[in-house]
């Protein structure tokens, strides 16, 4: 996961401003279940008075309370309610006074009127009225009351002096249903609020996070792609092509699906819930085990649902390369399929590939299928016990109905944050096998690099090849593949090398433009060692057209401007001229814009051929190689593409690998490669006195007459 939090870096501001962002929301989120709580405690069983001080007091009701007071209390409370006048504010008190609270001090208050306002009210409920007791009784019996008062909960005593409050604005006229209304629409408005700014803020998350995400995702492909490119067929050998395109696309695709995941959820959860279990604390204490039993619980499912998937996770990714690597050489092959009519295999095949795919994705689905029900019976059972113990507080009034309701709200925030960690560590493990195969890739060593410092070529060696003593092998092969090869190509003569299948006439010229590296000896370019050359110095001076040609979706256009976009049209009509393509250009609708689709499937192997070798000619370079290049023509357009390529090409080495002799018989240098080596050297009349493994080449493929001639 080392890939993963160093591209997560390059975008360090905006993951801190999605961190703010979350925090602001996880607030919002955590305060919803308090506001709940205040409108249930609050709104509903306190009739929206949120304070045992009222704001206005008759006088009489001021004098009944404070019997139940000492004298320094009395004077406290006298202190901060002051007499008002009636503007008709109150209509069922017309001659009594008026006291109104100045809003100083409220707890000392709290304290001083609870129990006061409980013995009247008591006094009431149980029929007795305080102005028919006697002053001096109530004074010797006022310490025992508040002793005995003291022990009472402190919310019974809140919620008697709520009573009182709300008896008292009646009495005073007051409407009461409007206070209630207006309080529980207060505050059901600053709900809508943070709900409507929670809705914002993860909008607003969920945008950056997946613009960090494509981000990621765009730098890795480029990455990918870069490093790929670099790549030798050393490297290329190394990573099936079926893989590297999973890593592209599915490996890359699991990362980006993570880093989303990471920034919207992973860094929320621990807020949310380290939120909750401090709003928890604050709550109730007594109930705080329900919700460590809870915890425990889903932790321990966590830990044996994933010590069952984790193996299986492991292996999805490996099993989309399979099934890949089937599908591609199905569509590949197609026509050789069907030739050999061998479709059922193929369909049985990719079967096999796909179900070991579908089983392995249906096993881990539904472990985690299975998990999430057990989550949320867990969940409910929490909820259960969190009502059942809960009750039992509210009977004895140590707790609030709506205090139970948020705990269980904070209880259930809580569980979802882990409940959300869970859902993300089901991509975890296969976004980690994804981020480490990427790595592969990107961390993979280059076995061809450029020289620290480039040695210039000798201008007055323009196109001079000469190979001295080289020897390969490759990449954990036991033995070479060419041996002691040597020879000089010059501009303006054509070298060409044959030999029976295996000799090692397509390794030898591969090894010019550096597509592997020779094991002993040199290969120089312009009289240069080619390891002290750059690739892209040494490759713009070659014209290589492979045995397969190969074009890109496009336009022949294009394809012949390969090298270059801005080439003029003349360069690249010569060029098709040269290559004998001309003519089957010419008799298209559109010419030189006519359409190519993806690898040259519209046109025939001799047309791909031909636009390969106008595509190297048009680039205009030092040296040509080419791969058996002609083997799709005809002996025709064979005659006369060479004799085209020695009348126009005549200050470049051509370099010819050929299985026919008659394309290479006009070669003034001809090497004859067996088992790795030269074992003849010379012109066509030469060879076919001298060379015994060419003479046999010769008599398979010429008749005895032109043998007589030669």
């Amino acid at each position: 996961m080392r890939l993963f939090f160093k591209e997560l870096k390059k975008s360090a501001a905006l993951v801190v401003v999605i961190a703010i962002l979350l925090i602001i929301q996880a607030t919002c989120d955590l305060s919803l279940p308090s506001y709940t709580s205040d409108i249930i405690n609050v709104g509903i069983q306190q009739g929206g008075i949120t304070s045992n001080v009222p704001d206005v007091i008759r006088e009489s009701s001021l004098q009944k309370l404070s019997m139940y007071m000492t004298n320094d209390d009395k004077e406290i409370v006298f202190q901060h309610f002051i007499e008002v006048e009636n503007n008709g504010e109150y209509p069922l008190v017309i001659d009594e006074p008026i006291y109104e609270w100045d809003g100083e001090e409220e707890e000392l208050l709290q304290d001083i009127l609870s129990l006061p306002m409980l013995i009247k009210m008591g006094t009431e409920m149980s029929g007795n009225m305080v102005s028919d007791i006697p002053i001096e009784k109530i004074e010797s019996v006022l310490p025992q009351i508040i002793e005995e008062a003291e022990q009472l909960p402190e919310l019974i005593l809140n919620q008697s002096g709520i009573a009182f409050v709300k008896q008292e604005y009646e009495a005073m006229g007051l409407n009461v249903s409007s206070i209630q209304n207006k309080y529980i629409l207060q505050v059901g408005a600053k709900m809508v609020g943070l709900a409507l700014l929670v809705m914002a803020l993860a909008i607003s998350v969920t945008f950056l996070a997946s613009r960090i995400a494509a981000r990621i995702g765009k730098d890795l492909r480029i990455g990918v792609f870069e490093k790929v490119i670099a790549f030798s067929n050393k490297e290329m050998d190394e990573f099936s092509t079926a893989s590297l395109i999973t890593r592209s696309t599915n490996d890359i695709q699991q990362v980006q699906i993570l880093t989303v995941l990471f920034l919207r959820i992973v860094l929320y959860s621990p807020i949310l819930a380290i939120g909750g279990i401090i709003k928890i604390l604050n709550t109730n204490l007594s109930m705080a085990w329900i919700l460590a039993a809870g915890v425990g619980a889903i932790l321990l499912l966590v830990a044996i649902v994933f010590a069952i998937a984790m193996p299986k996770f492991k292996q999805m990714q490996v099993l989309v390369d399979k099934i890949n690597l089937v599908m591609r050489e199905v569509l590949t092959g197609l026509p050789v399929i069907r030739a050999f009519s061998t479709d059922k295999y193929e369909m049985e095949r990719f079967d096999k590939a796909n179900n070991n795919l579908t089983k392995n994705s249906l096993f881990v689905n539904r472990t985690m299928a299975f998990m999430m029900p057990i989550m949320m019976l867990l969940m409910n059972f929490m909820s259960i016990l969190i009502v059942w113990v809960g009750a039992k507080y509210i009977d004895n009034g140590s707790m609030q109905v709506g205090d139970m309701m948020a705990f269980i709200q904070y209880a259930m925030q809580i569980i979802m944050s882990f409940l959300m960690l869970t859902m993300v560590s089901i991509v975890l493990p296969r976004a980690s096998v994804s981020a480490t195969r990427i790595n592969e890739v990107l961390n993979k060593d280059i076995a061809i690099n450029d020289p620290i410092s480039e040695e210039e070529m000798n201008e007055n060696l323009k196109g001079v090849v000469e190979f001295k003593d080289v020897s390969f092998k490759y990449p954990n092969a036991e033995a070479n593949v060419i041996s002691n090869i040597s020879f000089i190509t010059k501009p303006g003569e054509t070298t060409a090398i044959i030999g029976s299948t295996g000799s090692g006439k397509s390794t030898l010229i591969n090894l010019i433009p550096r597509f592997y590296d020779i094991d002993q000896g040199e290969i120089l370019v312009n009289g240069v060692n080619i390891k002290k050359i750059k690739q892209k110095n040494l490759r713009d001076k070659i014209g290589y057209i492979p045995q397969k040609g190969v074009l890109f979706s496009g336009t022949i256009e294009s394809n012949i401007k390969f090298s270059d976009n801005d080439a003029p049209d003349e360069i690249m009509e010569h060029a098709a001229k040269i290559a004998q393509a001309k003519e089957f250009i010419d008799s298209k609708t559109d010419m030189y814009q006519d359409t190519i689709a993806q690898g040259g499937t519209n046109v025939s192997g001799g047309q791909k051929q031909r636009l390969s070798i106008a595509r190297a000619i048009a680039k205009q370079p030092e040296i040509f190689i080419f791969d058996d290049s002609f083997s799709a023509l005809d002996f025709k357009t064979d005659l006369a593409l060479r004799r085209a390529l020695k009348k126009e090409i005549t200050n470049a080495s051509i370099i010819i690998v050929a299985q026919r002799i008659s394309t290479i018989v006009d070669a003034e240098q001809i090497l004859v490669l067996d088992e790795g080596q030269i074992v003849g050297r010379g012109s066509h009349k030469e060879l076919l006195k001298t060379c015994e493994v060419y003479k046999q080449i010769a008599v398979s493929q010429l008749s005895k007459e032109e043998l007589e001639y030669e």
